[in-house]
């Protein structure tokens, strides 16, 4: 199948969708291998993907932290170790302030779904990131830094979290992405 088809009797679901994809916290064998399963899947399905380098501390900066991954881009990782998109325990998105740029740079690329694969505090992090959402928008727009007509048209954001973790510790889950790797 090349990059430009789907498979047959497989729509298109994703078309028109932007979705950011990034790795946090401590890295894990298995991260590039989730990056680039999710990263196909989505182009597969029609969306466009967006990797978030360094965690999310590149969505806090934004810039060159935020770009756009084709097909090839996750090819040849699978037998890398860690993640190539990099992870980063970011004490800015631990603030208030660091989430609102994250949102602003998030919507300059029209994303509003994520991908995020780590630990217990990414996960816990993104979840109160999609609680906060709503009021983080109405802040960018009455500070002028953001058109009430974007803000309208990303109302909620969509996640999807893959447990990363050597420990394979969260609560629900069986098998984590790199448990199986400590001895």
């Amino acid at each position: 199948m090349s990059i430009d088809e789907t498979a047959p009797g497989t729509e298109r679901i994703g078309e028109g969708k932007r979705i950011g994809i990034l790795t946090s916290g401590g890295d894990a064998q298995g991260m590039n291998a989730a990056v680039r399963a999710a990263t196909r899947t989505a182009i597969s399905l029609g969306a466009q993907v967006f990797a978030v380098y360094e965690g999310y501390q590149g969505m806090v900066d934004g810039g060159t932290g935020i770009r756009e991954l084709a097909w090839e881009d996750v090819g040849s990782i699978l037998h890398k170790g860690g993640t190539m998109i990099g992870t980063f325990r970011s004490k800015d998105f631990r603030e208030r302030d660091g989430r609102r740029k994250a949102a602003r740079n998030l919507l300059a690329h029209g994303i509003d779904r994520l991908i995020v694969i780590g630990g217990d505090g990414s996960l816990s992090g993104l979840d109160l990131f999609r609680a906060e959402w709503p009021d983080l928008l109405a802040e960018l727009v009455a500070a002028g830094e953001l058109s009430a007509d974007v803000a309208a048209a990303h109302p909620v954001l969509m996640f999807s979290g893959l447990v990363g973790s050597i420990d394979n510790d969260l609560v629900g889950t069986d098998m984590t992405i790199g448990a199986e790797t400590t001895s």
